[in-house]
């Protein structure tokens, strides 16, 4: 590490009220034509353009004292003039931080959090350089006790380096690695466990009554088992799970060696809970997810990724792997680490099934064209989104799903989704080599003939049609070797409308209106409000009472609000459908089953 690096960084709280951080960069040596500074467009892990230039509210660039005029070349790139040789240019900038999610930053009286990508103007030409990053604390006495959780690095040997949790002077090798390392400052609560020697700090912000012994038991199995999946040593020197609790909030964003989520207090375990609650078993899920990503994603990346442009889309049709392989991972770590039962796994994997199949957009996109639009669909979806789109997420777990089995039945239980995980550790995670689009294939067909012969090559063709096709996968007939019984019922008993509610127990107003359904056939359109059905008032509270009561093929008179419109239609209702998945281990179970089970399940 240089003495001094020639690029450097301050970030300060300076107006809570006001949602403003400060921020400076300095440059020792900036371009002699003028230096450009360039803001990301986007954040990894989130797979949308986001214009975080939208938030800077003034920019000023000055020399020895003196101002530097700058000129503004596009919606995130700025160019200072060109200043003497040998003098220190510095831009200084504020940043507007009201967005409570994982993906920008947020500042109040009560905590301060920051990703780099938002807040850290990138010096073009010095990206690969290091830089020294200053975290300096709030005003005021009332903020005074505030600390910092990062990991970023300290640097050692300086006297002007922060303390452990503590503001100060922090390092990072490079602008990625400065971006990839989120900040939170505030008086939050902090809990460690060692999991495979390697700790891990565990920051929780926001009132809670977190019981967080368990919390941390709990997550020191689920570590464990994926640091063990891949083998030791794990990739990072400490892990830091960041969580802002909240009201009602849920998300996760994977960093390479930390994650920031949001979750609601009620999905916290507390004292004297003895089973693990529905919101509970979600918490943990996203935590295991963002955690697996620490070696899916952030290490094992598309080529597209190696490196990031994060000046534009990167364009890649291999999110099913990274996103829908690790949510395959994510619930199965918290069975296989003994966190959850067997039971409650089969529950979540029912669940996982039953939201694919509730979307029509399965049998029009496929989990690669979903994931090479992802930019434009995915994290844009509207109100017709279930007629059009698939999640690479959910898939792309029942792709893993379907591919493991296989893999397994195959083999007899020698060969699984496990080894191609661990083949892609060392051929890609652990070489910095980037995954070709085809490059899955031919590792599944690479395991497969090393499991049984014959049975790699027809996964690998049996993969790609998967991934590349609408058709729905044999999940049925993939389990029946497990003992584990699939069966898909209704939801509900009743007729069905085909439409989705908006959220509240107010007015019945339309979200979603399924395809081919009673709602689309009649007319009815997301957004018209439900007012009566045959002359008797509909809310959102009602809606499924009502419809309870009657079979498919009735007819109904429905008043609804179209914007101040007031229209009548007649409705024919359909049959609920199909379409949630229920699983359980089978009463008959013969030796080979169970085997194969416990191979997968690890019970």
């Amino acid at each position: 590490m240089p003495h001094q690096p020639r690029v450097s960084y301050a970030i300060a709280p300076a107006r809570p009220e006001a949602h403003i951080f400060e921020v400076t960069c300095t440059v020792a040596s900036p371009d002699p034509a003028g230096q450009v500074f360039r803001l990301p467009a986007w954040i990894p892990g989130s797979y949308m353009i986001r214009e975080f230039a939208r938030n800077i509210v003034t920019l000023r660039a000055e020399c020895g004292g003196r101002p530097v005029a700058v000129e503004k070349l596009d919606k995130h790139s700025w160019r200072a003039a060109p200043v003497a040789a040998g003098r220190a240019l510095t831009l200084s900038y504020e940043v507007y931080a009201w967005d409570l999610s994982v993906r920008a930053a947020h500042l109040d009286a009560t905590h301060g959090f920051f990703n780099g990508t938002s807040v850290f103007l990138a010096v073009e030409g010095k990206t690969d350089e290091p830089c020294y990053v200053d975290i300096l604390p709030p005003d005021g006495p009332a903020l005074q006790t505030w600390k910092v959780a990062t990991t970023l690095r300290r640097p050692a040997g300086n006297p002007l380096a922060a303390p452990a949790m503590g503001f100060g002077l922090y390092y990072a090798e490079n602008y990625d690695e400065l971006v990839d390392h989120p900040v939170e400052m505030g008086g939050f609560t902090h809990a460690r466990f060692e999991a495979a020697g390697v700790p891990h700090d565990i920051v929780l912000t926001g009132r809670h009554d977190c019981d967080l012994e368990r919390l941390c038991s709990d997550l020191l199995r689920i570590c464990t088992w994926q640091i063990e999946l891949f083998g030791t040593p794990a990739p990072v020197d400490r892990y830091l799970f960041l969580t802002m609790v909240v009201g009602d909030g849920y998300g996760g964003l994977e960093h390479r060696a930390s994650t920031a989520l949001l979750t609601g207090r009620n999905d916290l375990p507390y004292v004297g809970m003895h089973e693990h609650t529905d919101g509970y078993r979600t918490f943990l899920g996203l935590c295991s997810h963002e955690y697996f990503h620490t070696w899916n994603v952030k290490r094992i990346k598309p080529a597209a990724f190696a490196p990031y442009d994060l000046a534009t889309e990167n364009y890649t049709r291999l999110l099913w792997a990274f996103e829908g392989f690790t949510s395959y991972y994510d619930d199965l770590a918290l069975v296989r680490s003994g966190v959850i039962g067997v039971d409650d796994y089969l529950t979540l994997l029912g669940k996982t099934m039953s939201s694919v199949l509730r979307g029509s957009g399965r049998l029009k996109q496929s989990v690669a064209e979903s994931s090479f639009d992802a930019w434009i669909k995915y994290y844009r979806q509207d109100e017709n989104a279930p007629n059009a789109i698939v999640s690479y997420y959910a898939k792309g777990a029942l792709i893993a799903l379907a591919l493991d089995l296989q893999l397994r039945a195959a083999s007899a239980g020698r060969k699984s989704l496990d080894d191609v995980m661990r083949l892609l550790w060392q051929r890609h995670g652990l070489t910095g080599e980037g995954v070709a689009e085809d490059g899955l294939f031919a590792l599944v067909a690479e395991v497969g003939e090393a499991g049984l012969k014959g049975a790699g090559r027809r996964l690998s063709r049996w993969l790609n049609d998967a991934v590349e096709g609408t058709e729905d996968l044999a999940l049925d007939e993939f389990l029946r070797p497990f003992g584990i019984e699939f069966r898909a019922e209704a939801a509900a008993k009743g007729a069905s409308l085909g439409v989705k509610l908006a959220g509240g127990n107010g007015e019945a107003k339309l979200a979603n209106v399924f395809d081919d359904g009673p709602a689309q056939r009649c007319g009815l359109s997301a957004g018209d409000v439900l007012v009566a059905i045959d002359g008797l008032k509909v809310t959102a509270a009602s809606l499924d009472g009502m419809l309870a009561r009657r079979q498919g093929g009735e007819q109904v008179t429905i008043h609804a609000f179209r914007r101040d419109e007031l229209t009548t239609v007649t409705a024919e209702l359909a049959p609920q459908p199909a379409d949630t998945v229920k699983l359980a281990s089978g009463k008959r179970v013969s030796a080979a089953m169970r085997a194969l089970r416990e191979g997968w399940l690890g019970s």
